[in-house]
């Protein structure tokens, strides 16, 4: 099934630009050049981004709102067509996720697009099901409910399994069971996300660790739908580490509050670890807030900036893949790797991350200096 954009944009122009590119990048337009039509169609039909040309910013954003407002679009990647003098934040602030400037140069729209392009598909298929039936063990300690069950289907999320119709434990459960044609083992926690009349159950994980949810990921990969493949990691360049977070330099960024995941190999060595952007420069980086809610999180942290520090001049290999967007409520709440240590580099993030690209990475490079008078090409804060 092709990606499909919605495009609102009077000019010619620009749109013959948007469909060359996007055409290459197989993403279908729809194309409307007036915003009433925009909004019927953004109300009746699901679209994986929503193009906005934002010369009347009023119009655009009530068009933008009209789209976060239909349940089949609520999580499409809005990206907003600016004039120079209309500011990067005034097209965040009407929640824009990427800008393009005009005139609009194809080099400039393929950049963009190929970050749009592998957020739009992990978006749609953070929640896409395959077909599976595999033993599945659940077990609540506290009630004492044991029971080996039959999966129906899989995500990357979750899975649906068949209970008895009359089973009375609402979870949380243990759930294990092993990725068919491979040694993989899963023992992580469940609850109950949805149940039917016909004893259908949707189990959705809520623990699973970043190791586990790369090899699921790659069963998905292998056994999706032909065409529903992830587009590959990108490679990225480090600049600045902390404990809570890291700068990357990435001709391609990814949104403010896009869900990463950082593969690191070098060596004999293969860490991920999972962040959030706080930052986003188009055409230049941005800066990652790692994922620090558990111990194992925690320890992937560690492991990962020691094994970057033990690295002498071995240059790590470095790549970067989005997990999807973070919920607004998850964004309200601020990450910290400890309350009790000193993190410049976060700090740099949550107060200065509204100034200009320019002005930002100036405040980053003084603060380098400051940590390391020799300069060296990547800054590891105190850890």
């Amino acid at each position: 099934m092709s990606l499909k954009s919605l495009v609102l944009c009077s000019d010619e122009k620009i749109v013959r630009v948007l469909r060359r590119v996007l055409s290459d990048l197989e993403i279908d337009i729809e194309h409307c050049t007036e915003p009433d039509g925009a909004v019927r169609k953004l109300t009746r039909q699901r679209f994986e981004a929503v193009i906005i040309d934002c010369t009347d910013l009023k119009t655009a954003t009530a068009v933008l709102k009209s789209a976060r407002s239909a349940p089949v679009n609520k999580r499409a990647i809005a990206v907003a067509i600016m004039d120079g003098h209309n500011g990067l934040r005034s097209a965040f602030d009407m929640g824009a996720h990427f800008v393009l400037y005009k005139p609009v140069s194809t080099e400039r729209a393929k950049s963009s697009f190929r970050a749009a392009r592998a957020l739009m598909k992990r978006e749609r298929r953070r929640n896409a099901r395959v077909p599976v039936q595999v033993q599945v063990s659940l077990n609540n300690r506290v009630s004492g409910f044991a029971q080996k069950v039959s999966s129906t289907d899989l995500s990357e999320g979750g899975m649906a399994i068949q209970m008895p119709k009359r089973h009375q434990d609402p979870g949380p459960w243990e759930v294990q069971f092993a990725l068919p044609g491979t040694d993989s083992k899963f023992d992580v926690t469940g609850e109950v996300a949805w149940h039917n009349h016909s004893g259908h159950v949707g189990i959705r994980f809520s623990n699973l660790p970043v190791d586990l949810s790369h090899q699921l990921r790659q069963w998905l990969n292998q056994n999706a739908p032909e065409g529903e493949k992830d587009d590959p990691p990108v490679r990225c360049k480090l600049t600045d580490l902390s404990l809570g977070g890291c700068y990357l330099e990435i001709a391609s960024p990814f949104p403010v509050r896009t869900r990463i995941v950082l593969a690191m190999k070098i060596a004999d060595v293969d860490l991920r670890v999972e962040g959030v952007v706080r930052v986003m420069h188009p055409d230049v980086g941005m800066g990652v807030e790692f994922t620090q809610k558990t111990n194992e999180q925690r320890d992937h942290v560690e492991k990962f900036i020691h094994a970057l520090m033990n690295s002498g001049t071995t240059l790590p290999e470095l790549m970067v893949e989005p997990e999807g967007l973070e919920s607004e409520s998850s964004a309200t709440t601020k990450q910290q790797s400890s309350p009790d240590v000193e993190d410049p580099l976060l700090d740099l993030f949550h107060q200065k991350a509204s100034l200009p690209s320019e002005l930002f990475l100036n405040e980053l490079r003084k603060q380098r200096r400051s940590h390391h008078s020799d300069a060296a090409e990547e800054t590891i804060l105190p850890v």
